[in-house]
């Protein structure tokens, strides 16, 4: 049998399967999501998000709980994130002053005639703000997908997709930093890349694998048989990589997706990916890489770079280096193929070798499981945006990450500091090196010890030279940082240039 007909009859077997299931649907908005990184956060202003197509605002009260209101004051439905956080704790409208305590209450309207009245209004249910159930689990803030009385009751019955062994407090496991970022794709095209990895070498070209040498065949055997709340997992036979002796993708519903391989020595490396469906076209992605050290205390190889030991700013910075080489393919896919002229997805493209088992299974369960897709909010505008053909908004880092990450601000100003400092330190040395060899020359005339016969008579002495050198690197360690600088707003990426 070929490997296309092969693949065929592993794509009748996931649409019988499919076919043949209960009539349990999955339930988009009873479901935990992170949103942020707590870390990561400013605790002393609110934070716009959205989550399906809901526009919500986190903040963080005075007992150092992060909540979640909807995006609206009751009053005239202004954005309570365009308002401020007191200090007793409650979020303040900055249009009319209204107040909200953690619980939604509204404990102040300063426009009442009296107290009396004020507290009559207050008490009233619409006066209350929307409040949605979160917690905070392995540095993450999950909120979840409803809200109200009963959102509270069913959010207590289910747990976050976490990663288990984040959970284990022994020197085995080491956490690297978690990264964050806003893609301008949706959820869905996020899943199907991670749910590829025959894609990294090529992809990821001189980050993970060589796109000349590492674009080979494999299988894609289950692991994990397709259920409509726990997803599926799929093996990778043989890995293309020679040190790993297995590795596992495992897709868990609502967005979390675990790539874990163990190498020939024990050691385990897992890649813990989330995306979280915010509006149409977009997604929030939140990852870290986990190590788990063997018996004998080694560590596993991370990916890339990324596995060297960095400031978490720095990592969120280079990590435009990787999350770019996909952007420029996603963003554009997912518009193509939604413009096809056909209803399914396995109808708009062709994959004929098993590398794409996991893709398939994933756009089954979607169809088939999970009613199609996302079912957005009814005030979101369920359409896609147009196609960026801008670059530099395609892969802009700023609105995406930087402005909502305190870590990376705080980086950001340091090194504008530097920056000044370096080019102002530079200049100063070089009017040093200039004023010790106008000094030195003077100091010779003065003294009539200028040999006017000897070439070397004139010759810089050495601290001239050495005010010389140090102005040269401070001005290339202020051009580098300048660089550096500009990764926190743009990063924009060619995959014709990557050689």
């Amino acid at each position: 049998m070929t490997i296309e007909n092969n693949f065929k009859q592993t794509t009748n077997e996931i649409e019988l399967t499919t076919s043949n299931r209960t009539e349990e649907t999955f339930e988009w908005t009873k479901q935990w999501y992170p949103v942020a990184v707590v870390d990561f956060l400013d605790s002393s202003q609110p934070h716009s998000l959205q989550l399906l197509g809901k526009d919500i605002v986190l903040w963080r009260d005075n007992k150092g709980e992060w909540n979640c209101f909807g995006d609206f004051c009751p009053h005239r439905l202004v954005p309570l994130s365009e308002g401020r956080i007191e200090p007793d704790g409650t979020i303040l409208c900055a249009y009319h002053a209204w107040r909200f305590n953690s619980a939604g209450e509204c404990v102040s309207i300063p426009q009442s005639k009296d107290k009396e009245t004020e507290a009559k209004n207050c008490s009233n249910n619409k006066s209350r703000a929307t409040v949605y159930p979160t917690q905070v689990c392995q540095g993450l803030l999950w909120v979840w997908g409803e809200s109200g009385e009963t959102a509270k009751l069913e959010s207590q019955l289910r747990s976050p997709r976490i990663v288990p062994e984040l959970d284990d407090t022994s020197d085995k496991i080491i956490k690297l930093f978690w990264n964050i970022r806003d893609l301008p794709y949706g959820w869905d095209y996020f899943m199907e890349n991670v749910a590829d990895p025959a894609h990294a070498p090529v992809s990821h070209h001189g980050i993970i694998g060589n796109r000349y040498e590492d674009a080979k065949y494999y299988d894609m055997p289950r692991e994990r048989k397709l259920s409509t709340q726990e997803g599926f997992s799929f093996e990778i036979a043989p890995t293309s990589n020679d040190r790993i002796e297995k590795a596992v993708n495992d897709f868990q519903p609502p967005c979390h997706m675990r790539i874990c391989s163990v190498d020939k020595k024990g050691c385990k490396l897992i890649v813990a990916l989330y995306a979280v469906p915010t509006r149409p076209g977009w997604c929030r992605h939140i990852g870290a890489q986990v190590f788990v050290k063997n018996e004998k205390g080694e560590s596993p190889k991370g990916l890339g770079f990324f596995g060297l030991p960095m400031p978490s700013w720095l990592g969120h910075i280079l990590s435009s280096f990787f999350l770019h080489q996909d952007a420029v393919f996603l963003h554009y896919q997912e518009k193509f193929i939604a413009q096809a002229h056909h209803n399914r997805w396995l109808d708009k493209v062709y994959t004929p070798n098993p590398q794409d088992k996991m893709v398939v299974t994933f756009r089954q369960w979607l169809e088939k499981r999970a009613g199609g897709g996302v079912p957005w909010a009814a005030e979101c505008d369920a359409n896609l945006p147009p196609k960026e053909y801008n670059k530099a908004k395609l892969f802009d880092v700023w609105n995406t990450h930087t402005k909502n990450c305190i870590v990376c601000q705080n980086a950001l100003k340091n090194i504008k500091r530097s920056i000044n400092l370096s080019f102002a330190f530079a200049v100063a040395c070089l009017f040093l090196a200039i004023f010790l060899d106008t000094r030195a020359i003077a100091l010779k005339a003065a003294t009539q010890q200028i040999d006017t016969s000897s070439i070397f008579a004139l010759a810089p002495s050495m601290g001239f030279w050495l005010a010389l050198v140090s102005a040269a690197l401070s001005a290339a360690i202020g051009y580098f940082l300048r660089r550096l600088n500009k990764l926190f707003y743009v990063y924009e990426f060619n995959h014709s240039h990557n050689d």
